[in-house]
């Protein structure tokens, strides 16, 4: 098993990995189980595949095990769900000791953290990520929350679970287009942080059956890591994290949610990103082709046409605007981000090009 600890001080967690680790859930908590009640989170397709059989093992182990569902999909992620769940919670009279088993993708694992972080002023989670995009991504870092109407994260909180934990195994029971999805927030590690991790993935994704998930799930979480533990709240190095979210966030709250996956969302905003980067005079052509062709290596869906007013609306409302000045990530080099102000709404939308 492969251990990554995230160094926040009294907040320090770590991240194990291990193919099999679902099984050995009961024995890796049994210190910390005590006369708790356990609460697992998660839709009811993972509930009949793995939810189901990690209550039993569970409460074969001595753990008081309950479960509460949320439907599938993005349009879980809103208040109205997240307040059905505070109440459930009351119902089977959780208390500050309860503790919160997120197993599922990034909705399950955003809108569990954000309940754990808010129920009684804040309870124990743990995060069971059972997506590409969640095992490399969304459930490391304690950001947590819902969507409104208006965009997407606009409500949540920064709380750090007790551990993620990290079966790479479950990956074979998602869609293939699901794991694919994912992939791409694969990608935007390499580009953003490490240029050598960036030309393995790029040449593993030239045969997408023989990826190694495990090897890759553990460099990206080994990179997240390390910003993590430099800058938990997002006040300088980990914002280089949202590389290609500002146009992605705004694709999919423009499209609708669940209408594009977060990673091809993601995908095509780092395609974005790439080519303003390029005509900002930070990365070089040649290694603008290399991003995109690389990127183009994931099966993308067709978009329909984007109408950019629209989607500018979707921009200037995304959380990374402070005192009126948007922060875009950019790349200086493949494997090197840097951050700029100076991104202007023209430049965006030159950007959008790389859409047809």
């Amino acid at each position: 098993m492969q251990t990554i600890d995230v160094m926040l001080g009294r907040r320090s967690y770590p991240i194990h990995i291990e193919s099999g680790l679902l099984n050995n859930i009961p024995s890796l908590l049994g210190e910390v189980n005590g006369d708790r009640k356990w609460v697992i989170i998660s839709e009811p397709k993972l509930l009949d595949l793995h939810g189901n059989t990690l209550r039993l093992n569970l409460e074969g182990a001595g753990f008081a095990c309950d479960v509460i569902t949320l439907e599938e999909g993005e349009a879980s992620k809103n208040l109205s769900v997240y307040g059905s769940i505070i109440e459930r919670l009351i119902e089977l009279q959780c208390d500050r000791t309860s503790a919160i088993l997120a197993l599922g993708g990034g909705v399950v694992g955003d809108v569990s953290g954000f309940v754990a972080a808010t129920f009684l002023r804040g309870i124990d989670y743990y995060q069971i990520p059972t997506t590409c995009l969640g095992m490399v991504d969304s459930a490391i870092g304690g950001k947590t929350g819902v969507n409104s109407p208006s965009g997407k994260n606009l409500v949540g909180a920064v709380y750090q679970p007790k551990g993620v934990l990290i079966d790479p195994e479950l990956l074979h029971s998602l869609p293939r287009g699901e794991v694919q999805s994912g992939l791409g927030e694969v990608i935007k590690y390499g580009a953003i942080r490490d240029k050598d991790f960036f030309h393995k993935v790029s040449s593993w994704l030239d045969d997408t059956d023989a990826f190694p998930f495990e090897d890759a799930i553990a460099q990206c979480c080994t990179i997240k890591a390390e910003i993590i533990s430099k800058d938990e709240r997002e006040g300088s190095l980990r914002r280089i994290l949202n590389f290609g979210h500002t146009v992605g966030h705004a694709l999919e709250a423009q499209l609708g949610y669940g209408t594009i996956r977060h990673g091809e969302a993601v995908s095509y905003g780092m395609k974005c990103a790439g080519k303003i980067s390029c005509e900002m005079g930070f990365l070089s052509e040649e290694e603008f082709i290399l991003l995109s062709s690389t990127i183009g290596k994931l099966p993308l869906p067709t978009l329909p046409e984007i109408d950019k007013t629209a989607l500018m609306k979707f921009i200037r409302v995304d959380k990374k605007w402070e005192n009126l000045q948007l922060h875009f990530v950019l790349l200086k080099q493949l494997g090197k981000a840097v951050i700029s102000t100076a991104v202007t709404e023209d430049l965006i939308k030159n950007s959008l090009e790389v859409f047809e």
